[in-house]
């Protein structure tokens, strides 16, 4: 993303009168302090669930400040330049490498360290946060992209409702089907087409099921213009002709990707994970399929970690390691339909109520989150190459795509 203006407040977080987090012991402390923490929109329930949690067992108190998702980097930006950052503040996780990288946050790493469950966290999350070897960050909350579908409109589509599609070839047959019924306002699928973070969430997965590579290894090279990559753009330009995808997807920004199906006006659709508890119908959940089968996701979400600017590290690396304890992460997490953080939590109680937490749980580990210092400008800004290569390829029919993904590696190596 483009480089915040933070100045000199980005230096050392050094200050005779605050504390490191590390100087506490390994669960910091708990004596009535008051933090802040900011996080944005789009995970706004579960951060409630977390803080009310920690609040109601803990002499430390959190005060949440919840931020509309499209002013989250911008405020950000504002409150690093005037040294005014919160003692805890979250970060949609492609975000967290530059932000680390600028020195927005405190370095964690003896106290992730001494964490006995380490090698359990995932591990996106953390290299997200990592810089020369040093860990910033921990999962706040994963988010992960899954194939939902609505259950009643498979059957009516003649479809089993409790199949899931196989290929994203299936995935479009599927689409088909249930457009095929000509209810009124309802479509096969759904995408934000006018969103790049969404695009990137949903589309990545299936390159990665299908074998593919959307960056190389550092982060600086676009590989969307590989084969796999083609097949999924042919398949949305098939799906999009044919008129099985939800017109208003062609303008989605982001705000209301999701409406349509949550609504049950939409078939099937590549879906936040998140929203599986506040979806109110019969929903089958699966991974993202590649053009011939796999399945892979999105680990997308936030990572959260102490600021440059909190003098408070010490209680507020206590609501840290309280957060990754058992407690919250099944107890809150699990409990409201979440995906926990840590593989050893991932078969908990709640989970082995439902199959579809399972399933999610499962496919967490065969997703992926990619890191690059440009990620924003590449991929999530409203005009980013990454939105013009989709656009082009899905929607208009034409553009050179070898040129697109050099705009969008271009930016990558800025």
């Amino acid at each position: 993303m483009a480089a915040l203006a933070v100045g000199a407040a980005a230096c050392s977080s050094d200050d005779p009168g605050g504390s490191s987090a590390a100087e506490a012991g390994p669960n910091g402390i708990d004596d009535g302090t008051e933090l802040t923490l900011w996080t944005r929109a789009p995970l706004e329930k579960q951060a409630k669930l977390l803080v009310d949690a920690y609040n109601s067992s803990h002499q430390n108190k959190v005060k949440l400040t919840v931020v509309p998702n499209d002013d989250y980097v911008a405020k950000v930006g504002a409150a690093a330049g005037s040294r005014a950052l919160p003692d805890l503040f979250a970060a949609d996780i492609v975000y967290v490498p530059s932000w680390v990288n600028q020195g927005l946050f405190q370095d964690l790493s003896t106290n992730i360290n001494g964490l006995g469950f380490k090698g359990s966290i995932n591990k996106g999350h953390l290299s997200a946060g990592t810089l020369d070897g040093k860990e910033h960050v921990l999962p706040f909350v994963l988010d992960l992209s899954m194939l939902f579908w609505n259950k009643q409109l498979f059957r009516d589509a003649g479809l089993d409702p409790e199949k899931a599609p196989a290929t994203l070839q299936e995935y479009a047959s599927a689409a088909k089907a249930v457009q095929a019924l000509k209810k009124d306002g309802v479509y096969g699928t759904a995408a934000g087409l006018n969103c790049g973070g969404c695009l990137v969430f949903t589309w990545f997965p299936a390159i990665w099921a299908g074998g593919g590579e959307v960056l190389n290894g550092d982060g600086t090279e676009s590989k969307l213009a590989d084969d796999t990559a083609q097949k999924v753009y042919h398949t949305w330009r098939d799906l999009w002709t044919s008129g099985a995808v939800l017109p208003s997807s062609a303008g989605e920004t982001g705000p209301t990707w999701t409406a349509g199906f949550t609504e049950g006006k939409v078939g099937l659709m590549f879906y936040p994970a998140t929203l599986l508890s506040s979806t109110p119908f019969d929903v089958g959940v699966a991974g993202i399929p590649g053009p011939d089968g796999g399945a892979s996701t999105f680990v997308g979400g936030d990572g959260i970690g102490v600021s440059k600017d909190s003098k408070k590290a010490a209680q507020a690396w206590n609501f840290l390691s309280w957060m990754m304890s058992e407690d919250a992460q099944v107890e809150v997490l699990a409990k409201n339909k979440d995906v926990v953080s840590r593989a050893d939590l991932a078969t908990n109680k709640y989970a082995a109520e439902d199959p579809r937490l399972v399933t999610i749980n499962e496919v967490a580990g065969k997703g992926d989150t990619p890191v690059a210092l440009n990620f924003q400008q590449a991929f999530n800004a409203p005009n980013s190459p990454w939105l013009t290569l989709v656009r082009n390829q899905v929607l208009n029919g034409s553009g050179d795509l070898r040129k697109d993904n050099a705009e969008i590696t271009a930016v990558l190596k800025q």
